[in-house]
């Protein structure tokens, strides 16, 4: 599974945890992804997509056709 969201391009952000010593430690925040089936209409079939939670949200207002139609354009593999 990729790392990213296909749709808004959200990839883990790596930073410190700091504690209350003020001890720093390495920590990676990693976005909330999910395997999505969507049909597209104007492809004629179904896509299998990892899309975060804002990607979800994103789709759901912009719609799939239209967010599939940037990603083609960008070259993104469906």
């Amino acid at each position: 599974m990729t790392t990213y969201c296909q749709v808004t391009g959200m990839r883990p952000v790596f930073g410190r945890s700091v504690s209350r010593s003020h001890r720093r430690t390495p920590r990676r925040r990693k976005p909330n992804l999910q395997r999505k089936r969507y049909w597209v209409p104007s492809l004629g079939r179904t896509v299998r997509l990892t899309v975060s939670a804002k990607g979800i949200r994103t789709i759901d207002r912009r719609g799939i056709d239209a967010v599939v139609a940037q990603m083609l354009a960008r070259g993104e593999r469906l």
